[in-house]
């Protein structure tokens, strides 16, 4: 990965946190500003989602931030990135990992980077953590 691309890399990571930031979810403002036009979403839920759908249901969600793991981004054409992650989130109570792996594309839409379709997919049973 040369500079720029690294630069991309940080940039998005960033972006994507951002997004899982429950008070960014909750800013109608700041996620019209990250989410195209043309967004689409395919839940962990196996549910697909509209940009307006996902903004509307974001802003009254009880929202746990989960960790991101194994981040990678690939350039796949001039001003176009694929970023994959995994997402883990721990249920306390239950002592169980809620695992999911995720895929998102980003569009540089007049200067500013875009997710223009974002995937979840859970990661099988959800495991017990040691304790």
């Amino acid at each position: 990965m040369n500079e720029a691309e690294a630069g991309i890399a940080g940039l998005l990571l960033r972006l994507e946190s951002e997004l899982l930031d429950p008070t960014v979810r909750r800013d109608r403002d700041r996620l019209l500003s990250l989410l195209s036009e043309d967004f689409t979403e395919f839940g962990a839920s196996g549910r697909a989602w509209t940009r307006d759908e996902i903004v509307e249901f974001l802003s009254a969600e009880d929202f746990d931030p989960p960790e991101i793991e194994d981040f990678r981004c690939r350039i796949v054409a001039p001003g176009v990135a694929l970023v994959t992650y995994r997402t883990a989130s721990l249920d306390a109570g239950a002592g169980l990992a809620r695992i999911a792996n995720r895929s998102s594309i980003w569009r540089q839409e007049m200067g500013q980077w875009k997710i223009v379709f974002h995937q979840g997919t859970p990661a099988g049973a959800p495991a017990t953590r040691p304790s």
